[in-house]
Formats: C-alpha cells, structure tokens, sequence
C-alpha cells in the first residue's frame, strides 16, 4: 500500500496531500477515489485512509476506523557512519531507514577518502535527508529518520556515550561469540549506536578509543565487509534480534 508524509495531519475525517505527493499519486500512480493509502504525520501516527477526491493539485483522503500496523521498530538505532566515498552514503542511508534506523550521521574518520566541505555539507544533507523520506515511504515507516550533519569521530563518540548501548563492529574482534553476546542484551525501548568504519576501517586508536567510550567491540564473520555492507549486516541482525521479542 503507497504510503505518504503529511506533518500537519491531525484528527480530522480528511486529510490533505499537497505537492508532489499528489501530483505523484493522481499523474504517476494514477491512483482512483476510493484507493486505499496510509498517511503519516513523520513523528508517531499513522492513518489507513481512502482516497475521496483527486484535485488539480491536492489528494483528499478520508481517515478510516482501521489501525495501521506498527512499522518502527522497539529500539532506536543510530547509525554513525564513516564517511564514505562516492555515492555510497546514498545505499547506505537508503537501506539502513529500510532496516529500521532511526538516524543516519556521517562521521569524519581518519582513513575517509571524501571529505565535506561547508557548501558541499548543505547540498549533500539536503540530497540524502530526501533519500531517507523515499525509502521512508517504500518501506511504511511511521517517521522519516533524520539524517544529521557530519560529526568528528570525538563528536559521535561523546553523543554516543549517552545511550544504552553501543556495538562497533570491527575485523580485529574476537569471533562471533561476541556478538551474540551483545545481541543477548538488546531489549525493547534502547537506544542504540552502531559504529561503521569508511574504507580502510578503523585505525587501532580509535577503536581503542571507542572501547574506552563504553562501546563493545563485535565480529561480522570471518569476511571482510565494505563499508557499504556492514552496516547494514548489524542493522539486519538487531531487526531480527527486536522482531522475534516481540512475536
């Protein structure tokens, strides 16, 4: 079911898409009154509605009495990523709101390539926080998770100590058993840091200094993962991890 961002929608019977939301839904979907969608308001409602009128440039849609099923996730998880080069912070932001982030940050490590300058910062912030609304909308999420502004590695390792817990996944862990006895801890209403390393990985010190931060070193197998797909290897198992607690 297609699925759109309307901040201002309250509890009225109608709702009202404007934009290139509705320019999208009577042009590309060419969707009819009486097709069924979900709106959400982006922070914590979700409305199963159906469309009653298609104007010339909004979308009329009538709240219905069904409840939309929960699609967040019991945790929330921040993905601190190393900044990495090319476009493959876009994948990686569009598949880690898939996977259930919370929010994606960019963080500027010692082995990144790319590097944001001021004016580079604000196209490419605007560019990926639209990337996360659509990935938003495909995969029915209640909210649209904020990408943040870059962070110094020193920056993301002090707003991360203020949350429950912190994974960073790293070749030179010892095996497996240390994950599964990280993901032994998750539990519903955590907030959670995820800790990714650009090209290159993570130089010695500053995984050390990550340890001494409070985060816990994990493997991800005995593979080496790209940046681009270790994040998204640890975002699937905590998913899977939160899932079945609540089954």
């Amino acid at each position: 079911m297609y699925h759109f961002f309307v901040p201002e929608a309250g509890d009225g019977p109608l709702l009202t898409i404007q934009g290139a939301d509705a320019h999208h839904i009577k042009h590309v979907l060419r969707m009819k009154p009486g097709e069924k969608i979900v709106i959400s308001n982006g922070r914590d409602r979700d409305f199963y509605c159906r469309i009653q009128e298609l104007g010339e440039d909004t979308v009329t849609a009538l709240v219905q009495p069904e409840t939309v099923e929960e699609s967040e996730l019991p945790s929330q998880i921040t993905l601190y990523q190393g900044l990495p080069k090319g476009d493959k912070m876009e994948l990686i932001i569009q598949k880690a709101v898939e996977l259930g982030a919370f929010r994606v940050v960019p963080v500027a490590m010692k082995r990144c390539v790319a590097k944001l300058d001021a004016k580079k910062q604000k196209s490419k912030g605007a560019r990926w926080q639209a990337i996360a609304e659509s990935a938003a909308k495909q995969s029915g999420r209640r909210i649209i998770p904020e990408v943040g502004n870059l962070m110094s590695y020193s920056e993301a390792l002090r707003e991360a100590q203020e949350m429950d817990l912190v994974l960073l996944p790293y070749e030179n862990a010892r095996g497996m058993a240390s994950a599964r006895e990280a993901l032994d801890t998750v539990a519903p209403g955590q907030r959670i840091a995820v800790f990714i390393g650009p090209e290159g990985g993570l130089e010695s010190a500053e995984a050390e200094a990550a340890e001494a931060a409070g985060a816990r070193t994990i493997s991800l197998g005995r593979r080496i993962l790209r940046t681009e797909t270790a994040g998204l290897a640890i975002l699937s198992l905590l998913m899977l991890t939160l899932e079945l607690q609540q089954e």
